[in-house]
């Protein structure tokens, strides 16, 4: 009985420790691709340049503000 139960907890610390090992890949794929589309996305908005919105400065569109209390 004694081996039997020895057996079963060798297996068993033997699948924890094979799923650990594949839980750390799976991390460290994920942080590579995760690292892979910043630099995508960091390259994408560098290329982009904000648009300034031109405000009117004169007339009554867009030069007043009325506000209701």
């Amino acid at each position: 009985m004694h081996i039997a139960l020895s057996s079963a907890i060798v297996n068993t610390a033997t699948l924890m420790s094979n799923q650990q090992t594949a839980q750390a890949v799976q991390v460290s794929v994920l942080k590579k691709a995760m690292d892979a589309n910043e630099t995508t996305v960091a390259t994408l908005l560098g290329g982009v340049q904000p648009a300034a919105p031109e405000l009117a400065t004169s007339g009554t569109l867009g030069t007043q503000l009325n506000t209701y209390a």
